[in-house]
């Protein structure tokens, strides 16, 4: 019998089915959903065009999804809300308070140019525990920790942080005083600070590091603040000692968004965790480690890492079309730089020994979201199995002026090992 931890890639009947991706990819102890747009799987349409019937859909195609792998909505960890207009954040979290009731995930909202569908005015995909694991893996009945701290701002239809088996995944960060609830500043240089201090105040609330992150998102208002960002973020990482030594940094992808409150900053971060979560053994802090890796047959970064293995995934930085052999981005049409993209990722797949197949989650940015047809014609040459699931979205601008910019999550079946202690 093969040992080897499995990719478990499955479709429900009763959610809207593509044959580009997958609806949900479990490994281990997670599993990956795409994102479900306002699609009525009996028809395959759009149900309406009030955003509140929309989001409802989506909300429905996602629950049907879950229930398809026995599953139940009080799993989700992590959800992603993609608007088309911020201002219908209200009507979000009115279907909300309906969906979720005792508990809420973490979330992050952001509102982009456009969706991959004409009509569509929302689009929602999320992260799911997985307690049974998959094959060769037992069932566990592993518990989820929901957890949150006076120190960060809160919010009534969101948890700070959940962390379930070796993942914890944090809330969308915007750069609000926890004590007055109230953005900072109009200055982007505070509001990066803020929002790396929340981060940094949630983490410390549950004896985290802020170098135990392993990928970290964020969202900008004007891509043209990214030098200031960047400026105040190498300020917090390295955070210690020991990633100073090795540099280290986590994986990373910056979008173009609105945002929450007129923000002009929002971030959210992966984090791992080396304890597990209960019936678990505890191991010490950093018990489990997380293994970096950079390769010179892919675009390198400063401020990020290629890729960030931490237990059972590897995390992705999100890649541009740039050649790696002179830094340049790929002079060319959409097609030229999709390929370049997913050259870039593979290259990096490649690099710890892992293949293409092995991903499970890919998110796509488009300067014209029209272009995915053209895109896929490229995208389905890169996979030879079940592909994984997947989110688009259409933005206004993407650094270095690219049309597209790809990020993934790739299975990790070797884990990364348990520390050595003299």
């Amino acid at each position: 019998m093969n040992n080897k931890i499995i990719k478990l890639s499955r479709n429900a009947h009763n959610a809207p089915k593509n044959s580009i991706h997958s609806q949900t990819v479990a490994f281990s102890h997670y599993n990956n959903i795409s994102a479900q747009l306002p699609i009525d799987p009996t028809t395959n349409k759009i149900v309406s065009t009030d955003i509140k019937e929309q989001i409802n859909q989506c909300l429905i195609n996602l629950e049907s999804i879950i229930s398809s792998i026995d599953h139940v909505k009080e799993d989700i960890v992590k959800i992603n809300i993609f608007l088309t207009d911020i201002l219908n954040i209200d009507a979000i979290d009115d279907i909300y308070t309906n969906f979720f009731q005792n508990y809420y995930p973490t979330r992050t909202v952001i509102a982009v140019e456009a969706l991959p569908l004409d009509g569509a005015l929302v689009q929602i995909d999320a992260v799911i525990s997985n307690g049974e694991g998959t094959h060769p893996q037992q069932p566990c009945k592993l518990i989820k920790m929901a957890r949150n701290t006076d120190n960060a701002p809160k919010n009534a239809l969101s948890t700070q942080t959940v962390a379930f088996s070796h993942y914890n995944n944090i809330t969308a960060q915007l750069p609000v005083d926890p004590k007055t609830g109230l953005i900072i500043s109009d200055n982007i240089n505070e509001q990066t600070e803020q929002c790396l201090n929340n981060i940094k105040a949630i983490l410390e609330s549950i004896n985290v590091p802020l170098d135990d992150i392993v990928k970290i998102n964020i969202h900008l208002k004007n891509l043209n603040d990214i030098d200031v960002v960047n400026e105040v973020y190498s300020t917090f990482f390295p955070d210690s000692a020991i990633a100073r030594a090795v540099a280290y940094v986590p994986a990373r992808t910056v979008t173009m968004a609105s945002l929450p409150m007129n923000a002009l900053i929002q971030i959210d971060a992966v984090v791992s965790h080396g304890d597990g979560t209960p019936p678990q053994a505890v191991e010490d802090r950093h018990g489990i480690v997380i293994r970096t890796n950079n390769t010179e047959n892919a675009p390198q970064n400063s401020m990020s890492t290629q890729t960030v293995a931490f237990s059972h995934y590897n995390h992705i930085s999100a890649q541009l079309p740039i050649n790696p052999t002179n830094s340049e981005i790929s002079i060319g049409n959409i097609e030229e730089q999709a390929k370049q993209c997913l050259q870039n990722i593979k290259a990096i797949v490649e690099s710890i020994n892992h293949t293409m197949d092995d991903i499970v989650k890919i998110n796509i940015q488009l300067t014209n979201v029209a272009d995915i047809n053209i895109v896929d014609d490229v995208y389905v040459q890169f996979f030879s199995s079940d592909l994984p699931a997947r989110t688009v979205i259409g933005v206004s601008a993407i650094p270095m002026d690219s049309l597209i910019q790809i990020e993934a999550i790739v299975s990790n079946a070797e884990g990364t090992p348990l520390q050595i202690k003299n």
